[in-house]
């Protein structure tokens, strides 16, 4: 078949994973209609670490494999993971009438594009440092040693090789790393 299921991540023939980000969306929204069914209690603080224990590690499970490249053509992916977060914090009390950022802020979380990237620089440093068994070869530091060279000139060409390259982790943290 075109896709296969392994350690609960479904990978496409194409690399692509739109299937896996659906299936995560659909998971994390079926914990939420959970507790809505079950829970009356809706405090801020019962309610944030349910968030963080039943709902958000179906959407970050695996995430440095799939994490889908906030760029042309993904946008709908990247705001379809973020709805679910923004949907759940709309059921707390207090707080679930107010702008999402300022929901964020009251509850002190970040949006999930965020805290893929943080996910994505905490692997680069390790892989790079030498905490990690696999990506040595991964990463090329540049001659001053701090920042993070491509080891491909991706996105150059257009072909569908080279943009699929681009959403791999050792050219997507580049940008965020070097800004650091």
């Amino acid at each position: 078949s075109a896709q296969e299921k392994d350690l609960g991540v479904i990978t496409h023939s194409s690399l692509l994973w739109n299937e896996q980000i659906k299936t995560s969306v659909s998971k994390a929204n079926q914990m939420i209609c959970w507790v809505v069914r079950n829970l009356i209690n809706r405090e801020k603080n019962v309610m944030l670490a349910i968030y963080k224990a039943l709902v958000r590690p179906h959407l970050e499970y695996c995430v440095q494999l799939w994490n889908p490249v906030a760029a042309h053509g993904n946008w709908a992916t990247v705001l379809e993971l973020e709805s679910v977060q923004r949907r759940f914090t709309r059921l707390i009390d207090e707080v679930g009438t107010l702008p999402y950022s300022r929901r964020l802020e009251i509850l002190n979380l970040t949006t999930l594009a965020e805290r893929r990237i943080r996910g994505d620089l905490i692997e680069a440093f390790k892989a790079t440092s030498g905490l990690t068994d696999y990506g040595s070869g991964l990463f090329k530091m540049s001659r001053s040693g701090r920042n993070l060279v491509s080891t491909n000139r991706c996105c150059k060409s257009v072909t569908k090789v080279k943009n699929l390259h681009c959403s791999f982790l050792s050219e997507r943290v580049i940008p965020f790393w070097n800004k650091l």
